[in-house]
């Protein structure tokens, strides 16, 4: 097989604001880079080339975006797939499986790698602003301790932490709040904006229940949150988003908080919420809803939630069936003026294994 060593060059599209185009506007690069992109999987990973070979789909014929055959997230379970030399390898992240599950396995060269953070950085901080922001992570510091084989877990909290400074954890090594930390960075930085992040679940079972139980207030009132993952533990403990937020308000003051939607199979172009209280996709990444037949599902109809991204270049990536379901609610018109199709996500698909999520504590 002939190996390629030049990505999609995101410097092109990177100064565009990530929600700024049109569905016309954004279709007709979108198609470019997308049938590019299968060509090189097809060329470059044995597996990627099979898939579409007992498919009958020729990727050298330029089909429409939506023809192209999605990768089901399961097969990163099964295979090392991979569309660059091993030599070019930097980084192997994992989904987080619970005991006894497969994880998922994602191999990063430098030019995925650096697209991904720089496409997260330019998605998150045009809701948090340019300016980097004194940051708090509610998690533990040891969840990074090896950079080269890390969950996604760990790939969040160093992605994101990108985004801030005076980076402080604000969870102990036992998953215990460290209250002597955290007053000590709500005192440094009182009056300043400050950026939270962390995981759904892990925020409500090691963050707010802790400061509920235990009746602590931290004054984080100028605090922006953003947080993912982990809704099927929450929903379990009929938790929804309303909830959420209004007790994490109860408790830190919190006001702005923004939820996202991410998979470690596209790290980097996530969706993130809106102030109108739906997911958005960027340029840089675009969603479909599948009947069961994968007929595309109608606005306001649920079914099986397609991923796409530009940046996946080191594996097949670009185009994935997830295991959620969810809905479309519109493109181009959603009330908070971003543009872009906008959704929801119900949850995982009936009978799905039960993934491993960024949010798993074992």
């Amino acid at each position: 097989m002939k190996q390629v060593t030049a990505g999609f060059d995101i410097s092109s599209i990177i100064d565009i604001p990530p929600f700024s185009l049109s569905k016309q506007e954004k279709d007709g690069f979108y198609a470019d880079v997308l049938y590019e992109l299968t060509k090189h999987h097809y060329s470059n990973c044995v597996q990627y080339q099979k898939i579409l070979d007992v498919l009958g789909f020729d990727p050298i014929i330029k089909h429409n975006k939506e023809d192209i055959p999605p990768v089901p997230v399961r097969l990163f379970k099964d295979y090392d797939l991979l569309s660059v030399e091993k030599s070019q390898i930097i980084k192997t992240m994992t989904s987080s499986g619970t005991t006894g599950q497969s994880i998922s396995k994602i191999f990063l060269d430098r030019i995925t790698s650096t697209n991904q953070t720089k496409v997260l950085i330019k998605i998150v901080s045009s809701f948090t602003g340019a300016k980097r922001l004194p940051m708090l992570i509610i998690d533990t510091k040891a969840v990074i301790k090896d950079r080269n084989l890390f969950s996604a877990r760990g790939a969040g909290i160093l992605g994101f932490s990108m985004l801030g400074y005076d980076v402080t954890y604000a969870l102990d090594e036992d998953m215990q709040p460290d209250f002597d930390t955290v007053e000590a960075f709500c005192k440094k930085h009182k009056d300043k904006n400050i950026l939270i992040f962390g995981f759904t679940f892990m925020i409500w079972e090691y963050f707010y229940k802790k400061l509920a139980e235990t009746g602590k207030n931290f004054p984080l009132e100028n605090g922006i949150l953003i947080h993912g993952g982990g809704w099927k533990k929450l929903s379990e403990e009929a938790v929804d988003n309303k909830t959420f937020k209004s007790s994490l308000e109860g408790v830190c003051g919190i006001k702005r908080v923004y939820n996202y939607y991410g998979m470690v199979e596209q790290t980097g172009s996530i969706f993130m919420e809106c102030e109108a209280g739906y997911l958005h996709s960027s340029i840089f990444s675009d969603v479909r809803v599948l009947r069961t037949d994968f007929s595309a599902c109608g606005i306001h109809e649920t079914g099986l939630v397609q991923l796409s991204s530009l940046l996946p270049f080191s594996y097949p990536g670009h185009v994935i069936l997830s295991e959620d379901t969810g809905e479309i609610i519109g493109e181009d018109n959603c009330s908070c003026g971003r543009l872009g199709k906008y959704f929801k996500i119900h949850g995982r698909v009936i009978d799905a294994e039960i993934r491993g999520c960024s949010d798993t504590y074992e």
